[in-house]
This record gives structure tokens, sequence and C-alpha cells, in this order.
């Protein structure tokens, strides 16, 4: 049954989806230029309505957001802007903190670039990674230091110049960093480290730099490059051409093979497309000669689709990173594929019977108290939470046939979402923010720490995930409404899920969505030493989710293959780097012992504790990985052995005085996915809930969990494709 239902899913989606390009048995040998090849087919950016013109909330001038032409080009501005990027400290302030750029943390300040292979440092609370600068490149006797200068950005990309005569291509997951110059210059490469040795080739096209800190780098040039040395200087003659750095991560004389093989050929630039059910491909402009070797992080190892592209594993050329052992990988194209998820309004495996009396009694005194309890916030984040909360009750009456609450539903949905959408709330409101293009908040545009940092494009996929859910459900129970609205909520689902390139866009490309990584970031705007961060995947599952089920309320298709595939990609990553199982080697084994989540998770860093929380605080920490209860979160915690691990872990924490009966709601409900009864029991006795969940919803979830006797992941009669499915 469950390998029928996948091959129905992929019949059905495959009709959404164009069909990627076959690639080449054989990568092509390419000199300069670069190689033309016509863009890859992407999912069609969600749709507006046709009889409707594009909506875009009032504009409004922020004055807190940073001015993005002090770093990038002006052919650039002319277009929205990443404000969750992999290179967003790049754009901040002085633009001098390092990003990690996979395996290199890469700084650029004072008119020169820094290269550090990073050591690691562990304990049982963190894990981080220093930068030291190995290599620091520049053109010799710069003076005037000026700002670097973005001139091109790409899913998997960055290209950095340094005026007067420096261009660098960062791609991520390179073991080369490459420079190349935009005219004849004596380059300086220096170094914290003592030289010991520099070994020339007698073209003087590759040179083995060897320090007194155990680093072996080998420099390559397209044509040959005179250097000479002090202590902890290099300078070359005039040089004009290609420059490439890479660090030998290992003592064997197999890597430097590896890095002589491929260091002709170089990436320039890098796209993501997702062109296929739950299938991402990436691509790869290159210049030079020979076969392109990038490296794979472990989740791309895992989805890594070797019948759909032409790539050359090598399992013994491995760098290190804070994401786990990275990977040689040959080819100019990966296709990486994972498991179809459907996205479905209820439960997937349902609610006995016998069970709705209780359900329907405490989903009575629920929807009663919208009416008692109304919101009083003006917080985008929890406004948010609020509404999404109540309409889960819709939903929840309908699985267990009580549809006597749904018009009382319906009505607080409309009367609290409608002025948000029609301009009307009093004390908050979506603006458009024209400077880096998206959507702010009305307090945000004035107060950078307002709505959690919304108006710095901060939690973007979080707050708005949840008027989306609320939107999507509103839209279902009463589809006039959804009509009128449509205009805003699309414009809602853009701002962070637009998958266009256009110049004319009002929204950038995926707003929080890493293609590489495969996950989202949440920190907007705001530099910091680590670089962009997330806390709970499970409100960025959620984001996707949403959008998906809006796709359904509207009959788009599109949208629900978007949103279906950037939730499956973002409960993968989740599951690989913030659950955390002992003795499974991604992270130490003193940070693994201590920890079954991680807290916040940093580009550069893994932290045990929270933005709003400390570590010991450890229902909190399962709590914000499961917010908000939803039928997407039984894929999430599919894994019933590592519910049961975390479940374990967590509830010493319980004990501590002050423990806020909300979280112990969240703690109890993954109990549930191993042992109802008790978490039952436990539920009952609670005497107050989280702001986004209830007693109908805990009760709905506890219910609906699987007996064990079928396979329910993505099937069950809930099960959104079977509409599409004859």
């Amino acid at each position: 049954m469950m390998k029928k239902l996948r091959r129905c899913l992929k019949t059905q989606l495959s009709k959404i989806f164009k069909k990627p390009p076959k690639p080449p048995s054989k990568p092509p040998k390419i000199d300069t230029p670069p190689q033309s090849q016509p863009p890859i087919p992407d999912m069609a950016t969600p749709q507006y309505p046709k009889s409707s013109p594009r909506f875009l909330f009032p504009q409004v001038q922020s004055s807190v957001l940073p001015d993005p032409s002090l770093f990038f080009s002006p052919p650039l501005l002319s277009s929205p802007l990443p404000t969750n990027s992999f290179f967003q400290n790049y754009t901040l302030n002085l633009g001098a903190n390092p990003e990690y750029l996979h395996p290199y943390l890469i700084k650029s300040s004072n008119s020169s670039l820094s290269i550090s292979y990073p050591t690691r440092f562990s304990t049982p609370s963190f894990i981080y990674q220093t930068f030291t600068a190995d290599l620091t490149i520049s053109a010799f006797q710069s003076t005037n230091p000026t700002n670097h200068i973005i001139t091109a950005f790409h899913d998997l990309s960055v290209t950095l110049e340094i005026p007067p005569s420096l261009r660098f291509f960062l791609v991520r997951g390179c073991p080369f960093v490459t420079c190349s110059t935009l005219s004849t210059t004596r380059l300086s490469i220096s170094t914290v480290h003592a030289i010991l040795s520099l070994t020339s080739n007698p073209s003087n096209t590759k040179h083995v730099l060897k320090l007194n800190n155990d680093q072996t780098w080998i420099c390559y040039s397209s044509s040959p490059l005179n250097l000479s040395y002090t202590t902890s200087l290099l300078t070359s003659s005039d040089f004009s051409g290609v420059v490439r750095f890479a660090i030998l991560p290992g003592p064997s004389q197999q890597y430097e093979t590896v890095l002589d093989r491929f260091s002709a050929c170089y990436p320039v630039s890098g796209d993501a497309a997702f062109t296929g059910p739950f299938c991402l491909q990436y691509h790869w402009e290159k210049k030079g000669w020979g076969e392109l070797l990038l490296l794979a992080h472990p989740l791309h190892l895992q989805l890594l689709s070797k019948d759909n592209c032409s790539v050359e594993i090598l399992d013994e050329f491995k760098y290190n990173s804070i994401d786990g052992e990275l990977v040689g990988v040959v080819g100019n194209s990966w296709v990486l594929k994972t498991e179809p998820v459907s996205v479905t309004w209820h439960s997937m495996g349902g609610v006995r019977e016998e069970f709705f009396p209780e359900i329907v009694s405490a989903l009575q005194k629920d929807v009663d108290g919208l009416k008692s309890n109304p919101i009083t916030t003006s917080s985008s984040y929890f406004y948010g939470k609020a509404i999404a909360r109540a309409a889960r009750f819709a939903l929840i009456a309908e699985e267990v046939c009580f549809p006597d609450v749904i018009p009382a539903v319906r009505q607080f949905l409309q009367d609290t979402i409608t002025p948000w959408l029609a301009g009307n709330f009093n004390g908050n409101a979506f603006l458009y923010d024209r400077k880096w293009g998206g959507i702010i908040t009305q307090q945000g545009s004035s107060n950078s720490g307002a709505d959690f940092g919304f108006g710095i494009y901060n939690d973007h996929h979080y707050h708005l995930g949840y008027f989306l859910y609320a939107i999507a459900v509103l839209s279902k129970i009463d589809p006039a409404w959804g009509r009128k609205y449509r205009p805003q909520a699309y414009s809602m689902v853009a701002d962070f899920m637009n998958l266009g390139r256009r110049a004319n866009s009002n929204y950038p490309r995926l707003r929080c969505f890493d293609l590489w990584k495969l996950h989202s970031w949440a920190g907007g705007l705001t530099e910091f030493a680590d670089g962009r961060n997330q806390e709970s995947t499970s409100e960025a599952v959620n984001a996707y989710y949403s959008a998906a089920l809006m796709g359904l309320s509207y009959g788009d298709t599109h949208l629900v293959a978007v949103g279906s595939t950037l939730a499956a990609f973002e409960m993968r990553a989740a599951q690989t780097w913030w659950h955390v199982r002992e003795g499974e080697g991604m992270y130490e084994e003193d940070f693994s012992r201590e920890n079954r989540v991680v807290g916040v998770l940093w580009n550069n860093k893994r932290d045990s504790g929270l933005w709003f929380a400390p570590a010991e605080w450890r229902e909190c920490r399962t709590g914000i990985q499961v917010l908000p209860l939803l039928p997407i979160t039984e894929v999430l915690f599919l894994d019933v052995g590592f519910v049961r691990e975390l479940v374990k872990w967590t509830v010493p924490a319980l004990a501590r005085e002050g423990v806020g009966e909300g979280w112990k709601g969240f703690v109890y409900a993954m109990e549930a996915v191993y042992d109802k009864e008790t978490a039952l029991e436990k539920t009952r006795g609670l005497t107050g809930f989280d702001d986004g969940n209830s007693l109908s919803n805990l009760l709905w979830w506890i219910y609906s969990r699987s007996d064990g006797e079928e396979d329910c992941f993505g099937g069950g009669k809930h099960c959104w494709f079977g509409n599409y499915c004859h």
C-alpha cells in the first residue's frame, strides 16, 4: 500500500514539474568562456490570480533597515535583495565578519580576503569553529582600503570584487578558493603563521606552502606565478590570470593528487532548481577545462541520486566541517531526491469514533473561549499563533464530525484576520519595504526589536507561516472570503517562498530557505559572528506546510507542490542536524551525550541554549522543536526510537519549579507517540496550554496516534493527493 501511494504521488506531481534535462554521460571539457547552457527549468513561482493585479501592502520607508548600496553593485540594487543568505555578513555594517562557506571560513576586510580552515572546539554545551587568518590575499601595496563589492550572487555562490584588481568566486562546498585578476597586478599572500617552506613546480603554476601550524596549502595558477617569501609573507611579480588556493586536509599524497587533477576546472557560480517531485538539481557554471570537483555534506550524500546525474563520489577525499564530513563529488550537476511527503488537513491515521466525545467536550469549551478571551496582542508573532490555534478547532471539528462549532470559528477568523489584510488593524500592520524588497510590520519599521525583528527580516517564515495556516483554513471553510483576499494571501506567500529570478519581482528568491544546507535561516539583517541561525525547525516546517495547505484551499497544485517539497527538505535537515542521536557521530561524544536537540543552530556553531531560555530548560528545547502541533508533526517525528530518547532526556526537567504548563503539553505529546495512555493521563491534568495550543489539539493528537497497525507515512484517508489520483 505504501509503495502504491508513493507511486501515485510521483505520477501526479510529475505533471506539475518539468522534467530535468538528462545530463551527459561525461562532463564536457570546457575552455573559457564559461559553459553556456539554457537555464534549468524551475517550478513556477506561486501564481497570482489572473483576474486581479499583484497585491502590495502599503509602502513604508523604514528608519532601521541598513543601506544595501554599501556593498551591492549598482545593477543589483534594482532587484529585491537577500535578507537571510549564507553571505549576509558581507552586507552588514563593515561587512567584515566571516562567513562559513564549507570548508572554509572566509573574511573580507581592509581590501583583502582571508581564508581559514577552521579548528573545531566542543564542550557538552556548544560546538563552534574558530577563525584564524591562515592565508590573506590582497593586491600588493594596495592603498586606501575600500569595501568589497558583491557583483553577483546565486543559490550556491557569491562573487566578491575587491577594488581595483581582484575578483573572488566563492562557491559553497568548493575545496578551492578562486581569485581572478581584473588587471595585471602584484599579489600579496600573507599568513599569521610562519612559512616553513615554499616549493614550486618548474612552470611556476603550482606552489606548495608549508606552515608551522602543520598546515599545507597549495596555490595553483593559470599562468606562471613567480613568488618570493619572507617569514610570513609571499609576494609575486606582475600577474594576470586565475589563482586557486586549497588546503591539504590530510597528510596523504592522495589528497594532493586529487587536487592536482581538478585544479584547472573552477566554478564561477552555482544555481539550484526544483525539477521534479521532491527533487532538487544543482548546476554550476564553470571555466577552465576538465571535470568539476566539489564537496557534499552528509545530507547531500543521503539524497544524492546516482540514477539521475553523472557523478563520481570520492569516498576517501574528505574535509572537516561543523555539519559533518564533507566528501568529494565529481560532476557538473547533482540531483537530490527526498522521500515524498503528503500534506493533509487532518491526521493521517484518523481518530476512532469512540474517542470523539472527549475531544468534542474540550472543543466546545475552547471555541466558547474565543469570545470570552479575545486576542489582545498586536505582535505579529503571537497574533499569528492565536489565529492559527483557532483555525485548528475547525479542522479538529471536521475530523471528529462535530460541525456545530465551525460557524463560530469561521466568524472569529474573519474578524481577526481581515483587519491585517485590509490594512485597518489597530496597532500594527503589514507594510512593504522597497529598499530590500519585502513585507515588514508597522512596529518593525521604526523599532528593530519590535515583532522579534520582523522589521529587519528576522523570522519571516515563522510569523507569516501562522497567518497562512489560518488563511488556508478560513479559505477552506469560507471560499468567498478566500477569493476576496487571495491577492493579499499570495503576497504573503511570495515574501518568503518566491521561486522566481525575475529582476522585476517584488520579493527575493526564497528569503529564508537555504538551497545548499536544505533548511531555513531566521536571522535577518543582523550581523552575527557565526552567521545565520535558526532555532525552531518545526515552525519552519509549519510555514511551508501552511503554504501547501493554502494551495489546497485554492486548488493551486503548484503551491501545493512547492510547499510540500520545501517542508520535506526542511524536515530531513532537522532530523540530520537538530535531532541529536548518541553514537551517530555527527557531533562529539560529550555534546551528543548531553543533548537530544540543538537549541540554536548557527552556520558556524551549535548551541544548546535558546534565545529565550537556558540549556537546562530542556522542556523548552523540546517544545520549540515540536510546536505547533499539526498533522505534519507526525512526519517530523517518525523515528519512534528517537522520540523515546527525547522524552527520556526531557522529563527530568519537568520537576523543576516554575516549569510552564504549555511546555509540558508538548513533552506529553511526544510521549503519546509511543505511550498514549500515560500521555493522556498527564494531559488531562494540565492546568494551562501554550498560546498556540489547546486541550482540544492535544487530545486530537493523542487519540490520532497510530497503534502500529499500519504504515501511515504519507498516506491515510485524508491524503491530499488522493484528490488528484483517479
